[in-house]
């Protein structure tokens, strides 16, 4: 069996709601602690967009997991946001959250959060509306592909977000230097990219699956990206303390990059 295959067999495996608990509930969802690692993520994306420079019509979330956080502060600047995800378990997760279905994960307190960041805490009901109304697609990907959104066609987009996704689906660094391209392709020039992901990670668990993670460091990460095609405009990096080190992966450190297709 090829790496790539294993990979895939793996996936299917994965439990978003086990993923959702293990990463998005307290410790690590600790929205009394500046020092906790989602936070920390929701404050450099609304620092992203609080600038004023990313906006536009189309951004294009790409590998969204289950998750939706990565795209709250978003709603404000486009006009459309698409999610996208290659297992059918975690699109139907969104889906839920959406369409406001029983079983859904709860996203309101990180909406709440956001708001604060912004001087609009009594405003989040209407924030939380606004993104789901953004949202309007919750779309197949698979960043293996020239085009991850086949067979589907996206003129190039405004900017593209993508959390914990290159390093955690791909087998070796030739293929996920290749899924970068891929995504790149989706964007347009002068567009940005917001990319969240792991430092020197090698698994984590979602439930009974146990999944591979290439490790990368901060070079490699910029390296990769500005040979990509993009000028990185922001940097930040996150060490995981041992309070937060809960058994679930090995990650050391969380990175955040902004950067701009040139």
């Amino acid at each position: 069996m090829s790496r790539a295959a294993e990979v895939n067999d793996k996936y299917q495996l994965f439990n978003p709601q086990a993923y959702l608990q293990n990463n998005y509930t307290h410790p690590r969802a600790n929205f009394d602690s500046e020092d906790c690692v989602v936070p920390w993520k929701l404050r450099c994306l609304a620092s992203s967009f609080s600038a004023g420079e990313i906006h536009g019509q189309t951004l294009l979330d790409i590998g969204s997991g289950p998750t939706l956080y990565q795209v709250i502060s978003a709603c404000d600047f486009f006009k459309k946001i698409v999610m996208s995800d290659y297992l059918e378990v975690n699109r139907e997760q969104l889906r839920k959250w959406l369409q406001r279905e029983a079983g859904a994960f709860n996203w309101s307190p990180y909406v709440k959060y956001v708001c604060g960041l912004e001087g609009k805490s009594d405003c989040w009901e209407e924030k939380e509306q606004r993104l789901r109304e953004t949202i309007k697609e919750v779309w197949h990907c698979d960043i293996m592909q020239p085009n991850p959104l086949h067979p589907r066609v996206l003129d190039p987009v405004d900017a593209i977000s993508t959390t914990f996704c290159l390093e955690s689906v791909c087998p070796d660094k030739e293929s996920l230097e290749r899924a970068l391209g891929n995504i790149t392709s989706l964007l347009k020039a002068g567009g940005f990219l917001l990319m969240i992901g792991a430092l020197d990670q090698s698994y984590y668990l979602a439930g009974e699956a146990r999944l591979s993670v290439v490790p990368v460091d901060e070079d490699y990460v910029k390296q990769i990206v500005v040979k990509s095609g993009y000028r990185i405009c922001v940097f930040k990096t996150y060490n995981m303390p041992a309070d937060l080190e809960i058994g679930v992966d090995d990650v050391r450190a969380v990175f955040y990059l902004q950067a701009q297709k040139i």
